[in-house]
């Protein structure tokens, strides 16, 4: 993610609807593990350029498609930028439609389908365990499954975004959904579950 603290926001917790910032108003911090700014002329080695800074901003949500394979989706919110997989981890729901919400002081993305909660800055599937079922009222406390969801590194070189792929070996439960047979219906968008009369 890169935090672009100066943005002015509507809601300081778990909405996903904000003032946006002129384009001219944001600054980026210094580099960190999951994003980076950079004063350079030149892009990350490796990395694949997403769009330019304002655009993502106004749009708040892109996908793309880099390196001919993969499926990636870049998200603006709260001032920063994270870059995930777009389909979430247990059935493939298209995230780009999901709510962002806070959930034990982590900010998630909500599966529009099932309401799978995955961390934006780990892709830890989340999920409220309880402490003992016999227990009147029921207590209850947010818990990790592990990463679930494979996040993408975030980078912004004079005003343009690139993202640089996880690479790690290691099976991602998310990587089952990067195949043709998702992508057909990536921009599409999902109904929304009728309202309960």
């Amino acid at each position: 993610m890169i935090d672009m603290s100066s943005e002015e926001e509507t809601s300081e917790n778990s909405s996903s609807s904000f003032t946006l910032p002129p384009s001219s108003s944001f600054t980026l911090p210094p580099s960190s593990s999951a994003s980076s700014s950079s004063s350079s002329s030149s892009p990350p080695p490796a990395s694949h350029f997403i769009g330019k800074i304002e655009d993502i901003v106004k749009a708040r949500r892109v996908t793309k498609m880099v390196n001919g394979y993969r499926d990636i989706l870049v998200l603006y919110h709260q001032g920063q930028l994270h870059a995930m997989d777009p389909r979430c981890y247990h059935s493939g729901g298209a995230l780009q439609y999901g709510d962002i919400e806070e959930f034990n002081g982590r900010l998630c993305i909500v599966c529009p389908w099932h309401k799978y909660k995955i961390t934006l800055a780990e892709g830890e599937g989340l999920y409220q365990a309880v402490e003992d079922p016999s227990a009147k009222p029921l207590i209850t406390h947010w818990r990790s499954k592990g990463v679930k969801q494979r996040i993408h590194k975030v980078t912004e070189v004079n005003g343009n975004v690139y993202v640089t792929l996880n690479d790690s070996r290691e099976a991602i439960e998310s990587d089952v959904y990067q195949t043709e047979r998702y992508r057909t219906d990536l921009l599409e968008p999902q109904p929304k579950p009728m309202a309960k009369k």
